[in-house]
Parts: structure tokens; C-alpha cells; sequence
């Protein structure tokens, strides 16, 4: 009794607190306080035991450790007083919870509270059963909730459901209780109880595949309450800005999605009513844009009516146009999901998307550069790559890497022309070519040597870029590989598609050697320009001591690799003069598509040819490196003049591979099953198309032949460093259930060095109520994936 009376008051101690002028001062003051608690504690003073409490709850809320009155919650709990309870199960819901075994303490006593009839008492363990309760005690006390949904006093019958929401949430099994109650509650009028019962069922429906079936019979019922919502209102005092009940009507929007989901006749249902939801609703405020928003997603998840669904996208083709920010995001993120299922409608919406790459906010820029990409078609082609290049040269550093290798990627599919193609990445180097993929310089090289008639063209534009900025490396990188490759058509200035331009050859070796010693080149930029000087000294007339300096100077080069190229060519123009301009010509026209299946009959011709060919002694290996030297300087001796050909399978080959025929279709890479989990499958199927064999296409498909539905589907993927990858759009979010339409999703892999490649996946999803995550990594694709 001392000790309780020499403590202070709750209004006190919190004044007391707030007073303390450091950290010291209000931890001297709640040790004071704490000691007193606990001494009242031990002493068991019953009078005044809520009072402590009360304080030692303060102190929680601050931060400090209020563990020894967990048991003091247990005994106010079980006091028969109102004023202890109330303390009580308060104390219980800040300071119990699963990880501490006393929580099952309070299991009998919430149940004998719950069998009252005392209003008040019964909220309390309602609220506390919901706030803390676990898988054991919603087992131990589901019987006592269900009763409790069907009681006279709306304020028990409001809070009952909600503890049941918690319940289903814990324990699924448990639907099956509250599937009787839940048709009855649907006929209230009360504002909370309604929106309660929404939400339990939503629950049941996403937990349980025969809840989903028992509701699927209620979607008229539902529908007339919405109705009647959007027509003549439910309760003014619920209706915000001139809505009604937005709140309520978002709630069943979400029900009707999930009822609606691969359903055809509630799907039918719904329908007009979606309409009228969706052209009724005043836009004019953020409650009206909400519930058009869950209108939108319920139209694109239900198997809704084709004008329904383009209703829907010009929806969100006008929240592209709301001054608010947020409701922007929402509109690009929604078209975003929709563009692979709907591409025409939201194709409409091209001109404003791109409006909104100009957004001074990163996210929504972000989210407009994802959309426009996907946007592009082999129609719409040139305009939308103009525009994002024009996005290029102002967004901020962070998106550049995202914009260039969009644009790059769009081009590569969807050129109209080679020289368009060569233009397009030659602007994109120019603009930001330091964040660009690590396969452009390929690709650029591989694009100009397959287009011959472009050669003079290439090498013109490329020189002037080069002459102007040595900053881009990869543009460096190209240029300089394509004046080593084409330095003499440079010269003549025979090209008529550019403006007339006068090089000498002192101004191309000058160039080069400024790109030798600029500090922002290279290793491998280096490299680039000392092969170009070396095969200049075979394209251009004059004299080459400038060019042997230059690389004679190189062979003490810190580089290993810079001194090893200078080394070879060095020896190569003092030793193997004769026959470095056969070494040094130009590369072979590299054809895209069925070309490459002829080099390779090519390749396999000369081969058959060599193994037909006479035996030779053994020889040093210098003169074996000399003998294939001269068969490429021209003839000389008996070496051009094999043998005649035998009438041996072999001989038969090459005449076979002679003939005038298509070349064979390359095999089908087989597909590759990779998880599977409580009917969840997920397959990759994969594509090598022939005109690109660097890039890998993989179809991601899930199916499912579980018995509920698969959702929020997510796929994410990772490569290793070397590989460029990119994931296209899902085809959606959720797998249905008994084999329903499988979800597919589209990766592009570029793999340069062809390497063996290895994947790994995240899948995230939720199948019956509960959220699974798994990661995984795939070793085992096949040969021909990546060979």
C-alpha cells in the first residue's frame, strides 16, 4: 500500500515525462515509476492494479520494457469489474502475442466473457481475440464467433465478423463455420456489418474453392446491392464527395472480380452492371476515381464483353490525363498489364503515354518508357523510336540505360530498312552510348557488314561521329572497327547518300592515334583502333612507317593484352610481310538468317576437302603456320592443285552439299518441365531465331490442375553478367484452377560469348489462402539453348 501511494498518478508521470529536458532525465523518472509498478505488483494490490497497468502501458508505447505485466493482464482479465477488464484486454492486445505462450492463458477466460450477455465485455474479447488470437485459440473458440454473428445487438454482430475475417485469415480450415452465416448477413443494412460480410467472403472465396463455388450462386445478390449503391444510395452519412459508400462499393467490386474470374455465366451477370458503374460514376474526385479504378480491374479479370473491355482502357486512357500524379501511375501501371491482351485498345492511348515520358516524376517517366516500349509495332515504328530518342537526349541518368536498350532491342525487331537500323543505333551511341548493352558494338558491326550497299555510307557517318566525340566508348568501338574494315571506300568519296566529304589519310591515321592516347579510351578501345591502323596499312597508298611506329610503340604497353596485338602485328610486318594483306582483308559478308546454315555447308565442305587430302610429313609447326599463310597470299606451287576426289561417301557429300537446296530447318530444342508444386506446373519452351543466334527466346507457362486458383502470379528471373536479359508482360497474374487458360510470360536472353546458361526463378504467388515463395535455380536447360 506504500508503494501505491507514493507513485504517481497516470496524468502525473505522463506531465513528468514530457518535462524531462534529456534522454537521462526521462529514463531516471520511468525506473522510478517502473519500481513502484512492481512493487504494487507483488504486493497484489486489486484496487488499484488497473491503475499500474495503465502506466506500465505508457511506458510501453515509449519504448521501454514492460514484459512483468503480461501476467497482471491475465489477472485483470479474470476480474469481474468492467474498469479491470477494459485495462486488461487492453494490456493483452500491446503486450501478448504468439511467440509468448501466456496469450493461451486468456483462452478461457475470452470464452466465458464471449458466452455473456454483456455487450461491452464481449466487444472487448472480440477485439482482443482478433488483434492477438492464434491458429490454437481461433480453433478453440470458432463455435463461440459463429453464434455470435447471428445476435440481435449490431455492435456484437460487427465485431464477430470481423474476428471471423481474422479467423479464416489463420486458419482456413475453418470456412466451412462461417459459410451458413455469411448469406444471412448479406441481407443487413447496417454499413459495417455489410462491409464486414464483403470482406469475409472475399476471404472464404480466396481461401477456399468450395466457399468460391457456394458464392458463385450469390453474385445476383451482390449485384442488386450495388445497384442499388450507384442508383439511390445506401446511407447518405456513408457517401464521400458526393459517392456513395465508396468504400463498400470498391469491397464488392473486388468480390465480383474473384467471383467472375473464369466464369462465364457470373461473368454474364455482371456485366451491365459494370457498364453502368462505369459510366455513372463522378470522376470529378478521388472517391469516384477509386471505385472506377476496381471497376477497371474487375473488367479485365472476368471474362467481361469486348466493348466492356475497351470502356475499361479509355478509362484509364483518361486517368492519363488527371492532374493527380498518383492516379497517372495507376493508369500507366494498369495499361502496362493490359497491352499484351488489349494491344489495339491501348494502342489509341500512344499519343498521351508518350506525353507522359515528359513527366518531371521518375516513377511515372519510368512507367511511360515501359509502356511506349511496349507499344512498338513494325507500324508505328519510326514515330515511337523519334520520340523516345528525343526522350533520350533529356531523361534523367537513371533511365538512360533502360531507354537505350529499349530502343536498340525495338529497332532490331521492327527496322524498316537496314540503313534506318544503322541510323537508329548510330544516334542512340552518339546520345548515350555509355549506357548501352554490352552486344551493341556487335550487333552494329554484324548490321554493317551484311548490308554491302551501306558500307560507304557506315563508315562516312561513323568517321564524322568519331571526329566530334571520343567520349561514347562504344561508339568509338564501331567507328574505329569500321574505318579499319572500310578506310578505302572513306577515302574515294564516291558516296552520294551523305554530304561530300574530303578525308585525307593523314587525317584518318591522326584520328586513330587520338583515340590511342585519349585518356577516356579503353583497354579494349584501344585495341578497336591499333587492329583499324593495322589494316589500314593494306587499304591506304601511302607509306606505312607512321603506322609501324605507332604499333611498335605499343609493344611496351602496360596492358597485356594491347601488347600482345602489338606484338603479333609487329612481327607480322617484319616477318610475314608477303602475306599480310591476304591476313588483313576484309571480314567475309556476314549475311542474317539462312546465310549463316550456308557458312556452316561451307565450312563443312572445306573440311571433307582437308580430310580427303594427301597426308603431309611432320613439319615444324612455323612452317605448318606458313604453308596455311600462303594458300591465303594466292597461288603458289603445287598447293592449289589437290588431288583428284574418290568416288567415297565422303565425295558424295560434297556434291550433296553443292546441290541448289534449302538448308535444313535447325531441331527443335525440346521443352523443359522445371517446378512443380500442389498442381502448379511451370514449363519453358525455347526459340533461337535464325537471324539473330545470340538471342534466346523463353516462354514461361504455368498451368494448373488444382482445384483453386493460382494468384498474384509473379515470375522473376536472373542471369549471370554476362547475358543481357529482358522480361516481357505476363499475360496475367492468376492460373485457373481444373487446367484453365495457362499464364504466360516471354524472356529475351542475348548471349554474346555463348555460354552455358544458367537461370534462376522467384515464383510468388497465393494458391488456397496461403502465400507461397520460392527460388530456384535451373542448371540443366538443354545444349542447344545456348550452343
Amino acid at each position: 500500500m506504500v508503494a501505491s501511494s507514493s507513485s504517481l498518478k497516470l496524468q502525473d508521470l505522463i506531465q513528468e515525462i514530457r518535462e524531462a529536458k534529456t534522454q537521462a532525465q526521462e529514463r531516471e523518472v520511468i525506473q522510478k515509476e517502473c519500481a513502484h509498478i512492481r512493487a504494487s505488483f507483488r504486493d497484489g494490490d486489486p484496487l488499484h492494479r488497473h491503475r499500474q497497468l495503465a502506466k506500465l502501458l505508457y511506458v510501453h508505447l515509449l519504448g521501454y520494457p514492460a514484459h512483468f505485466g503480461q501476467m497482471e493482464c491475465l489477472k485483470l482479465i479474470a476480474s469481474p469489474r468492467f474498469t479491470d477488464k477494459r485495462v486488461g484486454y487492453l494490456g493483452a492486445m500491446l503486450l501478448l502475442d504468439e511467440r509468448q505462450d501466456a496469450h493461451l492463458l486468456i483462452t478461457n477466460s475470452i470464452k466465458t466473457d464471449l458466452s455473456q450477455g454483456i455487450q461491452a465485455v464481449q466487444g472487448l474479447a472480440l477485439c482482443t481475440l482478433s488483434a492477438t488470437g492464434s491458429a490454437e485459440m481461433c480453433r478453440d473458440l470458432a463455435t463461440e464467433v459463429e453464434k455470435l454473428l447471428l445476435q440481435p445487438s449490431a455492435y456484437v454482430r460487427k465485431k464477430a465478423v470481423l474476428t471471423a475475417v481474422h479467423m479464416i485469415r489463420k486458419v482456413p480450415e475453418l470456412s466451412d463455420i462461417f459459410l451458413p452465416p455469411c448469406a444471412q448477413l448479406l441481407h443487413e443494412h447496417h454499413h459495417g456489418i455489410l462491409l464486414g460480410t464483403i470482406t469475409l467472403i472475399t476471404e472464404l472465396c480466396e481461401r477456399s474453392p468450395a466457399a468460391l463455388k457456394h458464392f458463385r450462386k450469390m453474385v445476383p445478390q451482390l449485384v442488386h446491392i450495388l445497384r442499388t449503391l450507384v442508383t439511390t444510395g445506401y446511407s447518405k452519412e456513408h457517401s464521400i464527395s458526393g459517392v456513395s459508400d465508396p468504400f463498400l462499393q470498391v469491397q464488392i467490386l473486388r468480390l465480383l472480380r474473384i467471383l467472375g474470374r473464369n466464369h462465364e455465366e457470373s461473368s454474364e451477370t455482371m456485366n451491365d452492371l459494370l457498364a453502368q458503374v462505369a459510366t455513372n460514376t463522378d470522376t470529378s474526385r478521388n472517391a469516384g476515381n477509386a471505385v472506377l479504378f476496381e471497376t477497371v480491374l474487375t473488367i479485365m479479370d472476368i471474362r467481361s464483353a469486348a466493348g466492356l473491355r475497351v470502356l475499361a482502357v479509355n478509362i484509364l486512357g483518361r486517368f492519363l490525363l488527371n492532374t493527380d500524379r498518383n492516379i497517372r501511375y495507376v493508369a500507366l501501371t494498369s495499361l502496362l498489364r493490359l497491352v499484351q491482351s488489349d494491344h489495339s485498345a491501348v494502342q489509341r492511348h500512344r499519343p498521351t503515354v508518350v506525353e507522359c515520358l515528359r513527366e518531371p516524376d521518375g516513377s511515372l517517366s519510368r512507367r511511360a518508357l515501359e509502356l511506349s516500349l511496349a507499344l512498338v509495332n513494325s507500324s508505328n515504328v519510326q514515330a515511337m523510336i523519334q520520340e523516345l530518342q528525343g526522350f533520350l537526349e533529356s531523361c534523367p541518368p537513371d533511365l538512360q540505360a533502360d531507354c537505350a536498350s529499349g530502343i536498340l532491342l525495338a529497332a532490331e525487331r521492327f527496322a524498316p530498312t537496314k540503313r534506318w537500323h544503322i541510323d537508329t543505333t548510330l544516334r542512340v551511341l552518339t546520345t548515350a552510348g555509355t549506357h548501352v548493352r554490352d552486344d551493341a558494338v556487335a550487333s552494329l558491326t554484324q548490321l554493317i557488314g551484311g548490308a554491302q550497299e551501306l558500307h560507304a555510307y557506315s563508315v562516312r557517318r561513323l568517321y564524322s561521329a568519331l571526329a566530334e566525340d571520343l567520349s561514347q566508348q562504344p561508339l568509338v568501338q564501331a567507328a574505329t572497327w569500321c574505318i579499319g574494315e572500310y578506310g578505302d571506300l572513306l577515302l574515294e568519296g564516291s558516296c552520294e547518300e551523305t554530304e561530300p566529304l574530303q578525308v585525307e589519310e593523314e587525317e584518318v591515321l591522326a584520328l586513330l592515334e587520338r583515340v590511342l592516347q585519349s585518356h577516356m579510351s579503353l583497354p579494349a578501345t584501344r585495341g578497336y583502333a591499333l587492329t583499324a591502323l593495322v589494316k589500314l596499312s593494306t587499304r591506304l597508298r601511302g607509306d606505312n612507317n607512321r603506322i609501324r611506329q605507332v604499333v611498335s610503340i605499343y609493344r611496351s604497353c602496360l596492358d597485356v593484352e594491347l601488347q600482345q596485338r602489338a606484338v603479333e602485328y609487329n612481327t607480322l610486318f617484319q616477318k610475314y610481310d608477303h602475306v599480310r594483306a591476304a591476313i588483313l582483308e576484309k571480314i567475309p559478308l556476314v549475311e542474317r538468317g539462312g546465310s549463316q546454315v550456308d557458312e556452316e555447308a561451307k565450312e563443312s565442305k572445306e573440311t571433307a576437302q582437308l580430310s580427303e587430302a594427301a597426308p603431309v610429313p611432320t613439319e615444324p609447326q612455323a612452317s605448318k603456320l606458313l604453308d596455311l599463310l600462303d594458300l591465303l597470299d594466292g597461288p603458289s606451287g603445287d598447293a592449289q592443285h589437290p588431288r583428284p576426289l574418290d568416288p567415297t561417301p565422303g565425295s558424295a557429300l560434297i556434291h550433296l552439299l553443292n546441290l541448289p537446296c534449302a538448308p535444313p530447318p535447325p531441331a527443335p530444342i525440346p521443352n523443359l518441365k522445371v517446378f512443380e508444386r500442389e498442381g502448379l506446373q511451370l514449363d519453358l519452351s525455347f526459340v533461337r531465331p535464325p537471324g539473330t543466334p545470340t538471342l534466346l527466346l523463353i516462354t514461361v507457362t504455368a498451368t494448373n490442375t488444382s482445384g483453386g486458383d493460382v494468384t498474384h502470379f509473379i515470375c522473376q528471373a536472373a542471369v549471370p553478367k554476362s547475358f543481357q536479359l529482358q522480361l516481357q508482360a505476363p499475360s496475367g497474374d492468376t492460373v485457373p484452377a481444373q487446367g484453365g487458360l495457362p499464364m504466360t510470360q516471354l524472356l529475351r536472353i542475348l548471349n554474346p560469348k555463348k555460354a552455358p546458361l544458367r537461370l534462376k526463378l522467384r515464383l510468388t504467388y497465393n494458391h488456397f489462402g496461403q502465400s507461397v515463395q520460392e527460388i530456384f535455380e535451373v542448371n540443366n536447360l538443354p545444349v542447344e539453348a545456348w550452343q
